[in-house]
């Protein structure tokens, strides 16, 4: 497979996850629809496996658009590194979903310094001491 083939793959993988995002639907919600696997699911967003085109067909019909949504901008697509924040991790985007579903600033706040100090905390586990 050409490196370019490999490109528009990963392009149309991260168009399925954006997609499946913005209906707020998970990767198990997906691939239950398709009767396939959540890890399945997964290989299609991050281009390791191929979408076929009767199975592409498929995953437009079942988030709501056209086949061509998933190749709209591939053409000017750009290799994409992994996100610093871990996007990928199942964790961080649940974690992302639910906090962008919080409205009150102030708790939004608390919880972004709660995860500062907390990103801070010693490997080891022993509390560290202030002076």
């Amino acid at each position: 497979m050409s490196a370019e083939a490999k490109k528009v793959d990963e392009f149309v993988g991260r168009q399925i996850r954006k997609r499946r995002n913005h209906l707020g639907m998970t990767q198990e919600q997906l691939a239950h629809t398709l009767h396939i696997s959540y890890q399945q699911v997964q290989k299609y967003e991050t281009g390791a496996n191929r979408v076929s085109a009767g199975r592409l067909f498929e995953i437009a019909g079942r988030l709501g658009v056209e086949i061509g949504y998933f190749y709209d901008g591939a053409a000017k697509a750009q290799p994409v590194k992994d996100l610093e924040h871990g996007g990928k991790a199942r964790s961080t985007v649940e974690l992302v979903r639910g906090f962008n579903q919080i409205e009150n600033r102030d708790v939004k706040s608390a919880l972004v310094g709660l995860i500062r100090e907390l990103g801070r905390a010693p490997k080891d586990g022993k509390a560290a001491t202030r002076k």
